[in-house]
């Protein structure tokens, strides 16, 4: 039997943004990482590309939350106490330089995870926090004042128990047996697949500012699009996505998207500046002369969908093709028929029930001195470095709630 006075299981971003926390402010602490995987920090190795997305430049809290489609209440308390701008500190602190890009995400100057990860690594050996990889929780109990973890080594024993293993669903199962509720899990953050002859021949064509809906809901998005060989992919999609999580899991990937390429332009609006283009350039082929700055192949795709030929020019184009033509510039219906992973950044919905946290110390309402920290809780983000934000604020809150018992 192993005795700690922490255990933290999980050895991932969250897990050790904790241990390091606590570490730091409770030096005298016996604590130990427990990770089921030949090595640590392994998604934090593959994010954002290889260059690890550390967090975004969004320095309002509540502006923050509205980058979360589960969680956005829960976390406005803990932003509050910790948020992106602390985040930066803390890595400049420790000689990791940070930089901001046009878009807003943050990442390592270097452009490498691995300047994270040897921040970490370096870190946690400087408080002498003990890491045992390829170990495998199988049972979690609570014996007098002690949690036991029953190990495929050996059996640990702990005072505090963190538990930051992300959307393993193992562990949610052992931690259903101590009571908590678990929040099914569905994918969040996905392409989708689309075979349309509009799309078919533009992989890599991108948008630079639609709307996208689901058709019959009230799901709705904006930003960028981009086309693949599988279908439609870019922000606008992964938002929607994410937001759109469970009620497209109900509807087994299959519905109508519409876009509106114009981004906010109505049908109406639409039609009388095609109308206008007769009489201010009646002599220029429609096909030739891309509106609403979309790409050169994608109008020609548009205009061929909408039954106008290469050769016809402004003038003589009738009303009827230009209705056409609206409809597809603003309401183009394409079938949706399954989903794809984004890349390696597999993010799901669903996790343990916020119910059941106190999202001031990330403790337990169910049992003392157990915490919940980073993607195990029902909590996910769109991309751009928030899913980081929430592993980091969790874990901190929840280091600050330790350290003070002690």
């Amino acid at each position: 039997m192993h005795n700690f006075d922490v255990i933290v299981v999980g050895g991932g971003a969250s897990g050790f943004f904790t241990a390091i926390n606590l570490a730091e402010q409770s030096p005298d602490l016996r604590i130990a990482i427990l990770e089921r995987g030949k090595e640590v920090l392994s998604k934090v190795k593959i994010s954002g590309g290889g260059r690890c997305n550390v967090t975004h430049a969004c320095f309002v809290p509540n502006v923050l939350t509205k980058f979360y489609p589960r969680g956005e209440r829960e976390l406005k308390g803990p932003f509050h106490t910790f948020c992106t701008g602390d985040v930066m500190q803390w890595f400049e602190d420790r000689g990791v330089v940070l930089k901001i890009e046009d878009d807003g995400r943050v990442f390592p100057e270097t452009d490498s995870s691995q300047t994270i990860i040897d921040c970490f690594l370096s870190e946690a050996t400087s408080y002498d926090i003990k890491i045992i990889i390829q170990t495998i929780v199988q049972s979690i109990q609570k014996t007098d004042d002690f949690w036991s973890l029953a190990t495929s080594k050996e059996t640990f024993r702990c005072k505090q128990l963190v538990v930051a293993t992300g959307s393993n669903t193992k562990i949610w199962d052992l931690l259903q047996t101590i009571g908590h509720s678990i929040i099914k899990p569905v994918p969040s953050l996905f392409t989708f697949n689309i075979k349309d002859d509009r799309i078919k021949d533009l992989m890599g064509v991108s948008a630079e500012m639609v709307t996208v809906k689901v058709k019959d809901t009230n799901l709705k998005a904006t930003g960028p699009l981009l086309i693949t060989h599988w279908g439609m992919s870019g922000p606008a999609i992964l938002r929607l996505s994410a937001w759109g999580a469970r009620e497209l899991f109900d509807k087994n990937y299959q519905f109508q998207l519409i876009v509106n390429w114009t981004n906010d332009y109505v049908f109406d609006e639409v039609l009388e500046e095609l109308m206008q283009n007769k009489q201010e350039h009646p002599r220029k082929t429609i096909f030739k002369y891309p509106q609403y700055n979309l790409t050169h192949r994608l109008w020609q795709q548009l205009v061929k969908a909408a039954d106008i030929s290469e050769t016809m020019t402004w003038a003589d184009v009738s009303k009827k093709y230009l209705v056409k033509l609206a409809e597809q510039l603003t309401q183009g219906a394409f079938d949706v028929n399954g989903k794809s992973t984004f890349k390696e950044e597999f993010v799901t919905a669903g996790g343990i029930d916020l119910k059941e946290v106190n999202f001031k110390t990330m403790e337990s309402k169910l049992h003392n001195n157990l915490y919940f920290t980073g993607e195990i809780l029902n909590i996910d983000a769109i991309t751009g470095g928030f899913n980081f934000q929430n592993a980091w604020t969790t874990g901190f809150l929840a280091a600050n709630a330790i350290a003070a018992k002690y």
